[in-house]
């Protein structure tokens, strides 16, 4: 029998912190007949998960809601209209509800899970069928919970606009979880992938997972140069998935090939309108550079069928948070103390 209650984190205001953040009970969800309920196992975090409560967050919010973009569980009810799943499968969110097919619109960017939907952060969610995929086949719940963003996002970098290309090389900045996905999808395609990191100990590992070239931005300031002369006839890079803000995207420019993409996805590093690069800078570069948000259901099949072809398995950081533990999640990784992936696991 369904518990007449569940365990959900909600967000009711925003710019407070994560002191925004409460835990509580809520009334057992209901489906009607073109939804699907959701045993959830797993969700993961995103850097937009943290600044929402902070109040940074430039994309649309409906407040109070549940926050949580990624998570996947197990369908454990159907409504009488749902045609794409049955009781028992494995299924995974999508970010933006209603983006189905081809490029971002107004009414997609509006449809955030976690944002203007209810999300992921609580034992059980129904859903639109629509805004569900099936879970890759190779993956627990805890890695599959981490595709909705984060991986998403990558793929959207690397084969949404110019599909990456055997050879052809990746630049990803840092150690999270999009760069991660970047660093794993590049190099199951033949690419040469360079890396930047500010530690010792991520550096290691960022070896383990393929990066052929990896540079210090702390003791390099000046990458950028030194990124370039790390391709063939120094051309510099085809694709940079950049995630750091105004002081990474300088040294992006300066190492990026003529036609190249930048794909800007985050602002890690921060906003600073004095010293960040105009956007003519992208014309001396002869560059696209292209700002992303997510990415389409049909995308996220695409790179599923990805992972399963290649045994990929997304990089969930050792530490894993259980669901009522989810505000000290926030604040490890705030501290950016993880590597990949920030995991919850749901009972």
């Amino acid at each position: 029998m369904a518990p007449a209650k569940i365990k959900q984190w909600t967000i009711s205001n925003k710019e407070k912190g994560f002191d925004e953040l409460q835990y509580g009970e809520a009334p057992f969800p209901s489906i009607g007949e073109n939804s699907v309920l959701v045993k959830l196992h797993a969700a993961s975090l995103n850097y937009r998960d943290l600044i929402i409560p902070k109040g940074l967050y430039p994309f649309p919010l409906t407040l109070p809601v549940v926050p949580g973009s990624d998570g996947a569980g197990e369908v454990v009810e159907v409504g009488a209209k749902v045609t794409q799943f049955k009781k028992g499968d494995k299924v995974t969110t999508l970010f933006n509800q209603y983006h189905q097919y081809g490029p971002v619109d107004i009414r997609s960017s509006k449809s955030g899970l976690g944002g203007v939907i209810d999300g992921t952060l609580r034992q059980y969610g129904a859903f639109n069928e629509n805004g569900l995929i099936k879970s890759p086949d190779n993956l627990t719940h805890l890695e599959s919970s981490t595709l909705s963003c984060a991986g998403l996002t990558s793929w959207n970098a690397l084969y949404g606009l110019k599909p990456l290309k055997p050879g052809q090389t990746v630049l990803v900045q840092g150690t999270g979880g999009v760069s991660m996905f970047a660093l794993q999808f590049a190099k199951a395609a033949g690419a040469t992938v360079i890396a930047t990191t500010s530690s010792k100990e991520k550096e290691k590992k960022l070896k383990e997972l393929g990066a052929d070239h990896i540079i210090n931005y702390k003791t390099n300031p000046e990458w950028g140069e030194i990124a370039r002369t790390l391709t063939p006839n120094n051309e510099g890079v085809d694709n940079i998935v950049e995630v750091g803000g105004a002081g990474t995207l300088a040294q992006s420019l300066k190492c990026i090939k003529f036609e190249g993409v930048i794909s800007v996805i985050g602002f890690l590093g921060g906003v600073d309108r004095a010293t960040q690069p105009a956007i003519l800078d992208a014309l001396s570069a002869i560059c696209t550079v292209r700002a992303i948000y997510v990415g389409s259901k049909e995308l996220m099949n695409d790179m599923v069928r990805a992972i399963e072809a290649n045994d990929i398995h997304p990089v969930v950081d050792p530490k894993v948070f259980t669901l009522d533990k989810v505000k000290e999640a926030y604040e490890y990784m705030w501290s950016q103390q993880h590597f990949g992936k920030m995991g919850i696991k749901i009972e």
